[in-house]
């Protein structure tokens, strides 16, 4: 029996990039984002799946909500298993202004040992990614499920279904409004495809 997840990181809120958005209260998608998120929900129209589950964030709620209207899902069901890395008081400051914190340097650095001041490690965050998928398989065997995160949360994801060590985070692009695919069942997991970006 084989569950594939479409692993979908949020559209793009304005300003993506110049600032760390984090847990952020109010951080919707701007004009582009809901042009991105109408493209994805084409997209995943073409799939059959039964269930969409979204990150708390306004951002991802948004794009899960696109993708269920456009592919007549009627409900969305958010897991704070999805949610974004807690960054404490990191989240909303600029990246220029994150670069002159050596702690922030260093979270960067050796993400398999450091933590964020909310006290968050990447290992806590692919723990409970991975562990909701591994319910969610067990919970819906031979179908599909959509799950709308974050771009490090979907990022552990891939990293524990490549065997990659956390510190290998780096290595592959999580874009936003991308479309990341994996197989898991009692015989383990694989990756179908990663950062589809749809145009």
């Amino acid at each position: 029996m084989t569950t594939t997840f479409f692993l979908v990181r949020h559209a793009a809120h304005d300003n993506l990039g110049a600032y760390l958005a984090g847990r952020m209260p109010g951080v919707r998608l701007g004009e582009a984002g809901l042009a991105q998120a109408g493209r994805l929900a084409k997209r995943m129209s073409a799939e059959t799946f039964a269930k969409i589950v979204s990150s708390p964030r306004e951002r991802a709620c948004e794009t899960a909500s696109a993708i269920a209207e456009g592919c007549l899902i009627d409900e969305v069901e958010v897991s704070h298993d999805l949610d974004e890395v807690d960054f404490g008081d990191w989240s909303g400051k600029s990246f220029d202004e994150l670069n002159q914190d050596p702690a922030w340097r260093r979270w960067n650095d050796e993400r398999g040992a450091a933590e964020t001041p909310a006290g968050e490690t990447m290992e806590a965050v692919q723990r409970r990614m991975v562990g909701r998928m591994a319910s969610l398989a067990a919970a819906f065997p031979d179908t599909a499920l959509v799950l709308v995160s974050h771009a490090d949360v979907i990022r552990m994801a891939v990293c524990e279904v490549l065997g990659l060590s956390i510190s290998q985070w780096p290595r592959f692009e999580v874009s936003p409004a991308s479309i990341t695919t994996v197989a898991a069942g009692g015989w383990g997991s694989k990756l179908l495809g990663l950062n589809e970006v749809v145009h």
